[in-house]
């Protein structure tokens, strides 16, 4: 497990009965986890929270705020800042243990001591797309929501990357990554953060579990001759680091050699010492020289 530990503005403060109670700078919110099965370890911090996301029987859920927030805040990690606020199913805009992932493709872009070309699909509200910029890397950042696209923009706004070399597209990752293709451009990293459930190129609903092998061998083909890193991260229950780790290996190694590593992504909890788990990476990666 990689775990989230240079965190200054955003903590997790405790878990428990499915739920954590996280600090966002001076905001402190209270939003689900089924993944919390024990129960509350220190009860008397869950006093203090400004607000809670409740999950509706009915599917999806709302807010409740029980002191007044700003509809929108900025919190830092490093020298990125983002806009947090709170949004639909329970989101901030932001996946804090992500940080790992961002550290890693800004040490991997400013080693390469080259210019390079960063392809960042399902890019959401930009985090990975601040970061890979910060190192100077040029960045096509795609989302088919405008809405998201138009946060990461003011995100990388936010942290003085403005004027950075980065390319925003509004559009389906498939039909955009197949005109790559026949354009004959290519990237020498790729970040794919794919949801669990979407609609393929056609409308047609797809499962990530039953789509990802597809969608990495498709994306494997604007790679350039020796790309850098391919990494892939999952929130799905359904689909482990090992089992993303074969697919990184069966399209990726076999083709340009290299290695691949699949790991837990994790957040430090203050008051019990324990580690939340948050999702599973796999990243291939080429060997240095």
């Amino acid at each position: 497990m990689r775990v989230a530990t240079k965190w200054t503005d955003y903590a997790v403060l405790s878990t428990g009965d499915g739920e954590k109670i996280e600090r966002w700078k001076d905001i402190i919110l209270i939003r689900p986890d089924p993944q919390i099965i024990w129960p509350k370890y220190n009860p008397d911090i869950w006093k203090n929270a400004h607000g809670r996301y409740n999950r509706s029987s009915s599917g999806g859920g709302s807010w409740t705020f029980f002191k007044t927030i700003p509809d929108k805040w900025k919190i830092s990690y490093g020298e990125l800042s983002f806009w947090v606020e709170p949004m639909n199913f329970k989101h901030t805009g932001l996946f804090p243990e992500q940080g790992v992932n961002w550290d890693y493709m800004k040490e991997k872009i400013e080693k390469a001591e080259k210019p390079v070309q960063i392809l960042n699909l399902f890019a959401y509200t930009g985090g990975a797309t601040a970061a890979c910029a910060a190192a100077g890397a040029h960045v096509c950042h795609v989302d088919a929501a405008k809405g998201m696209v138009e946060k990461a923009k003011s995100n990388l706004a936010l942290s003085g990357l403005a004027e950075k070399p980065v390319r925003y597209i509004v559009d389906d990752v498939v039909k955009f990554v197949q005109r790559e293709i026949r354009r004959g451009r290519f990237y020498d990293g790729i970040i794919m953060d794919p949801p669990s459930y979407g609609r393929g190129p056609k409308g047609e609903m797809w499962k990530l579990e039953e789509n990802i092998y597809d969608l990495t061998e498709l994306c494997s083909k604007v790679l350039s001759k020796k790309p850098l890193f391919f990494l892939l991260n999952s929130y799905t229950t359904g689909l482990s680091g090992s089992v993303m780790k074969n697919i990184m290996d069966l399209v990726l190694t076999k083709r340009f050699g290299g290695v691949t590593k699949a790991y837990e992504t994790g957040l430090p909890v203050q008051d019990s010492g324990i580690i939340l788990p948050c999702g599973n990476t796999a990243c291939w990666e080429q060997n240095d020289e």
